[in-house]
């Protein structure tokens, strides 16, 4: 056997081992009541906004793509909710103090205003979670009024 042949070989062992590795599991933890929505005024219209474009990587309830049980991918995007989840996590806004629940909505629009939220590695592949210039203004009035109003 060749040299490549062996690389290869030895590429495709590693790939099917590493799908034996534990993943995290982002999907479904009972609601506690403290989500933003039980924390703040949050419209529907915004609330719909959020969950279709924001859920995935900020909140407890992650809808996972069919390409996410194998693994690299699966380790990639844990690690983007993880990260996701640690800046904002809608489910556990609520537990944040008064000042953390005013910079995270600021953040919100923020990340509007910059164009740095959805990630456009995100919205490539889903399409649905691309903010409108609608969706957009929508958003960012509800931050601007939220965040002057928060103690």
């Amino acid at each position: 056997m060749n040299r490549t042949v062996k690389i290869i070989g030895a590429g495709v062992l590693l790939l099917a081992a590493i799908q034996f590795f534990p993943r995290d599991h982002n999907e479904g933890k009972a609601p506690t009541g403290k989500t933003m929505a039980d924390a703040i005024p949050v419209p529907s219209n915004v609330q719909v906004i959020f969950k279709r474009s924001c859920y995935d990587c900020h909140s407890d309830h992650t809808t996972y793509p069919w390409y996410a049980q194998l693994q690299p991918v699966r380790y990639i995007l844990d690690g983007h909710i993880r990260h996701g989840k640690d800046d904002l996590n809608f489910d556990e806004f609520g537990d944040y103090a008064g000042r953390r629940q005013r910079s995270r909505v600021r953040a919100i629009g923020e990340s509007l205003e910059e164009g740095t939220m959805p990630l456009s590695s995100y919205t490539i592949i889903h399409r649905g979670a691309i903010l409108t210039k609608e969706d957009k203004a929508t958003l960012l009035n509800w931050a601007k009024e939220t965040s002057s109003t928060l103690p």
